[in-house]
C-alpha cells in the first residue's frame, strides 16, 4: 500500500520519481486540487508519451520531422506572436508577404498577373479557401449569364485518390464532389473520361500534384488542354483548376522546374502546398495563392478593424501562433533554391533505393518508385504463395520501431492491399539501408512464422481494415 505523501512538500533535492506526485495517476477526468512541480509535470507528461513511437521512423506521414536547431530556437522564441495580428506584429506581416512572393515566383506566376496568397494552418484549410473562391465565383457568373442556381448543388471534379479534406469541403459548403475513379492503368485522374463528369454546374477541376495513396501526379496540363476546348464552347462560365500541391507544390520546383503543372498553364487559377511536408516545417503551415485577385471573390476577403489597426484577412482560423510563418522564411533563406533542389534530389535517390530493393525480394509490384514525389508503394504480387499479408508485415516492422502505413486502395481499387513509404529530408542512406536489413529479416521470419489471420469480417458484415487509414 502507497503511503499517503499529496501532503508533503516537494523537496528539490527529492529525484522526480520518489516524488509525491508519481504516487497517482495523471490528470484524466478532472483537476487536481494543487499544483504540482513543473519539473514533475513534464516528466509525467513525457512519460505518458513514451510509447508513441519514433517519428523520425514513421514512413506513414508526410509531415516534416526533423529542423535544424537554429529554426526551433527562432520558433521557441516567436511562439507567443499572434500571426493575425499584422498591426501589432508587423515584421511578421512582411516575413508572411516575402514567403506569398516566393511561392508566386516558384509557381511561375506570369508579370502582368496580380497574384495573391495567404498562409494557413495547413493545407486542408487552404483547400477550403480555394474551394470557396470556385464556388463563389461559379455563382457569380452563373446567375450572370442566366443559371438557375438552385436547380441542383454545385459540383467540384478530383480524382477518387483525393484527401479527406475535399470530402470535408464538400459537406462544409454543400458541394457535390464527383470523383472520377481510378483503376490499374490510371492511378492518377483519368483525363480520358474527366469531362463526362463536368457540367454547366460544375464549379472547377482539381489536379492533385501528389496522391496522398501513391504519389502520383496528375496530369495537369492535359487537363489544362480539356478545360481551355471546354470554356472556347460553355455559354455559362469559365470552367477553373485548382491544383491541390499539398505535397507536390513545394517538391517539383527544385527537383522537375520544366514541368508544367503551375500558373504557367491558362486555367490553372489557384495553388495549395503544405509549407509542413516538402516545404520543411513542422506541422502547422499551409499556403494558398491565386494567380491573379479577380479569382479570388472579394467578398471573401474582409478588411478587420484589430487592435487599433486595419488589415485584410482571408483565412479561416484566426489566432494562432506565427512561429511555423517564421520557420518557413528561415528556410527560404537559409536554403535558397540550391538547398531545397540538393535536399529534394537526395530524398528521391533514397526513394529509389529502397524501391530497388523491393524489386529484389521478387514478392512486391511497385505502383509507385519515387519517379514524381519521393513516395514508393507497392502490393504483394497475385502469385506468390505467402501466408502472410501486408498488415502482417506491417506489425513486423513495427516491432522494430517502423511505422509503415497498409491501407486499401480508393473506391473501384480498394481490393488492393497497398503499403507505402514517405521519404523525408531527414531519410539518409544510412538509415534506409538499416531498414532494409530489417525488412527483409522481417520478411523471412514470417516466412517461418505461423501465422493467425485476423476474421475476414467485423460483426456488422463490413470488411475489415486495420492499420493506415485516409
Amino acid at each position: 500500500m502507497l503511503h499517503d505523501r499529496r501532503n508533503e512538500k516537494h523537496d528539490a533535492k527529492m529525484p522526480i520519481y520518489g516524488s509525491y506526485a508519481e504516487d497517482s495517476a495523471i490528470v484524466k477526468t478532472s483537476l487536481r486540487r494543487s499544483p504540482i512541480d513543473a519539473q514533475i509535470a513534464y516528466r509525467l507528461i513525457s512519460d505518458e508519451l513514451m510509447d508513441e513511437g519514433n517519428a523520425r521512423q514513421n514512413f506513414a506521414t508526410f509531415c516534416q520531422t526533423y529542423m535544424e536547431p537554429e529554426a526551433v530556437q527562432l520558433m521557441s522564441e516567436t511562439l507567443e506572436k499572434n500571426a493575425i495580428d499584422k498591426s501589432e506584429y508587423p515584421q511578421t506581416a512582411k516575413l508572411e508577404n516575402y514567403c506569398v512572393n516566393v511561392l508566386a515566383d516558384l509557381w511561375s506566376v506570369q508579370k502582368d498577373d496580380d497574384f495573391i496568397g495567404t498562409s494557413t494552418v495547413g493545407s486542408s484549410e487552404a483547400c477550403m479557401l480555394a474551394g470557396m473562391a470556385m464556388k463563389f465565383r461559379w455563382r457569380t457568373m452563373a446567375k450572370e449569364n442566366g443559371l438557375d442556381i438552385n436547380a441542383q448543388k454545385p459540383n467540384l471534379i478530383i480524382s477518387s485518390g483525393f484527401q479527406v479534406c475535399w470530402e470535408k469541403f464538400g459537406v462544409y459548403w454543400d458541394v457535390d464532389l464527383i470523383e472520377v475513379p481510378v483503376d490499374s492503368k490510371h492511378m492518377s485522374i483519368n483525363t480520358d473520361i474527366l469531362m463526362d463528369y463536368v457540367n454547366e454546374y460544375t464549379i472547377g477541376i482539381v489536379g492533385i500534384l501528389g496522391i496522398t495513396y501513391t504519389g502520383k501526379f496528375d496530369d495537369i496540363e492535359k487537363i489544362n488542354h480539356l478545360v481551355d476546348d471546354y470554356n472556347k464552347k460553355s455559354k455559362w462560365h469559365e470552367l477553373v483548376i485548382h491544383v491541390d500541391g499539398a505535397s507536390g507544390a513545394m517538391f517539383t520546383p527544385f527537383v522537375n522546374p520544366e514541368l508544367p503543372w503551375d500558373f504557367r498553364l491558362k486555367h490553372v487559377v489557384s495553388i495549395n502546398t503544405s509549407g509542413h511536408k516538402y516545404g520543411l516545417v513542422y506541422p502547422g503551415i499551409g499556403w494558398v495563392l491565386w494567380k491573379d485577385k479577380k479569382y479570388l471573390p472579394e467578398e471573401l476577403v474582409f478588411d478587420v478593424s484589430y487592435l487599433g489597426g486595419h488589415m485584410p484577412t482571408m483565412a479561416i482560423n484566426f489566432s494562432r501562433s506565427a512561429s511555423q510563418v517564421i520557420a518557413q522564411y528561415y528556410n527560404f533563406l537559409r536554403l535558397g533554391f540550391d538547398g531545397y533542389r540538393g535536399i529534394h534530389e537526395r530524398t528521391k535517390k533514397v526513394a529509389l533505393f529502397l524501391s530497388k530493393a523491393l524489386e529484389e525480394t521478387g514478392l512486391f509490384e511497385i505502383y509507385n518508385d519515387g519517379a514524381n514525389l519521393p513516395i514508393v508503394c507497392y502490393t504483394l504480387k497475385a502469385d506468390t504463395d505467402k501466408e502472410w499479408t501486408l498488415y502482417d508485415l506491417t506489425d513486423r516492422l513495427q516491432m522494430k520501431g517502423w511505422q509503415v502505413p497498409t491501407y486499401p486502395l480508393p473506391k473501384d481499387m480498394e481490393d488492393v492491399l497497398i503499403q507505402r513509404y514517405v521519404c523525408r529530408a531527414d531519410l539518409g542512406f544510412n538509415v534506409a539501408e538499416e531498414f532494409v536489413a530489417d525488412l527483409n529479416e522481417a520478411v523471412e521470419e514470417l516466412d517461418k512464422a505461423r501465422i493467425l489471420a485476423p476474421k475476414a469480417e467485423t460483426t456488422d458484415g463490413k470488411k475489415e481494415t486495420r492499420g493506415f487509414t485516409h
